[in-house]
């Protein structure tokens, strides 16, 4: 039999948000223990994320609580500067992590009043390693496994196919045949990288998607505080008409919904643009409007009729959270998605001790709040000495904010 290891508090990923939960719980005397499957922290930062990539908000907006990002670094960081940043704040708040231990099950013990969480050790062959905490802590994110798509005859295409998080550069792509399949902003930051290094690329974008770009959407995130969405709407679509004119005309067609109440009441993001529609109304970038329907050899047949020869596809077609395979809880917490299932600000929060940290699509912003209020709630029931016994105000403050 294993050795059940105690501890007061089991976080389930060494991502931004597994991170920075630990560091809050630390800054308040908690002490926690991340479980990670990967053998580093900040994986989808480091190893699933391609070259050019930077952060779509300003940096005041992307920094982890207790660390503000220095005056002198990007407004905009790149995925190299934040992978720095989190190995640093991981370093810096002592954060106690176990990599390559793969979570199988946690489920609640109401004889002991413990979460018992049984975790696979990779680096040793698969040991089974059991774990007891009074509180557990789901960090895992959305971003957990791809998503690629059954498509007829893929197996016989004689290129290369990849998804989004294998794609890096788009070395060895020049004056090749790209498809990139998925108009969402992995998608179209792709395929921005590959027409840039002079690849013959399509991007296949079946819905409808709002565009705006990086200085757009840093206004809307300061409104945000101040004005009711649809107002705000309103002036993200404004400033989107002088900038990009009529999207539709060049097979990007906006939803009825406006990008910031989609933003925030749908699983949906707008497209930040990094310079793929300017690609796209030139023509160096062509849009297709329907669905892959089969593969023959090095072509590839759409749902309306039309086929095209390519070299290459890229599935941007995104994620999924498998939270559900191995958390044996039915509190409703988590949704069948393997999302939050409450919205927003009444997610984070189950019975029984279980949290969910970064699990509501709301971005690293959203980690950093998350954090805050898991930390806050933990503290007050395993220090209550500490603590009034008023109402939560740091969350009452970070909501107002």
């Amino acid at each position: 039999m294993a050795v059940v290891v105690e501890e007061d508090v089991i976080i389930v990923g060494a991502g931004q948000s597994g991170l920075a939960a630990a560091a809050c719980l630390s800054q308040r005397g908690v002490r926690s223990l991340v479980l990670e499957r990967d053998d580093c922290v900040g994986s989808l930062w480091r190893k699933r994320s391609y070259e050019r990539v930077r952060l779509h908000l300003a940096k005041h907006y992307c920094a982890l609580p207790h660390a503000p990002h220095p005056d002198a670094a990007p407004t905009y960081l790149p995925r190299d500067d934040f992978v720095r940043y989190l190995d640093a704040y991981a370093a810096r708040f002592a954060v106690r992590t176990r990599l390559r231990r793969e979570v199988r099950a946690a489920r609640y013990d109401k004889a002991t009043a413990r979460w018992e969480v049984e975790a696979m050790d990779l680096a040793a062959g698969g040991k089974v390693e059991l774990y007891a905490a009074r509180f557990l802590v789901v960090a895992s994110g959305e971003n957990d496994e791809k998503v690629v798509p059954e498509v007829p005859g893929i197996e016989g295409f004689p290129g290369t196919v990849m998804h989004a998080c294998e794609y890096k550069s788009p070395e060895g792509m020049k004056g090749k045949a790209v498809l990139v399949v998925g108009g969402g902003n992995s998608g179209m930051e792709i395929a921005y990288d590959l027409a840039d290094a002079g690849a013959v690329t399509s991007i296949v974008v079946r819905g409808e998607l709002h565009v705006v770009n990086k200085q757009i959407w840093n206004v809307a995130m300061a409104l945000y505080p101040y004005l009711p969405l649809w107002l705000i709407d309103k002036l993200v679509l404004l400033m989107c008409a002088v900038v990009f004119g009529d999207t539709a005309k060049h097979g990007l067609r906006r939803p009825a919904i406006g990008p910031f109440t989609m933003k925030c009441t749908t699983p949906a993001y707008p497209v930040v643009d990094v310079g793929a529609y300017a690609k796209i109304k030139s023509g160096e970038i062509r849009v297709l409007p329907a669905a892959v329907k089969s593969v023959h050899g090095n072509t590839v047949e759409f749902n309306e009729g039309k086929q095209y020869p390519f070299d290459a596809i890229v599935f941007a077609t995104g994620y999924r959270s498998t939270v559900r395979r191995w958390l044996k809880s039915d509190d409703g917490l988590i949704g069948d998605d393997g999302m939050a299932a409450r919205s927003y600000p009444e997610h984070w929060k189950g019975e029984k001790g279980l949290y969910v940290a970064g699990m509501v699509r709301r971005g690293i912003y959203g980690s950093y709040e998350d954090a805050e209020f898991i930390a806050e709630d933990i503290s007050k029931q395993l220090h209550p000495e500490a603590h009034g016994n008023g109402k939560n105000g740091e969350q009452e403050q970070l909501l107002a904010t």
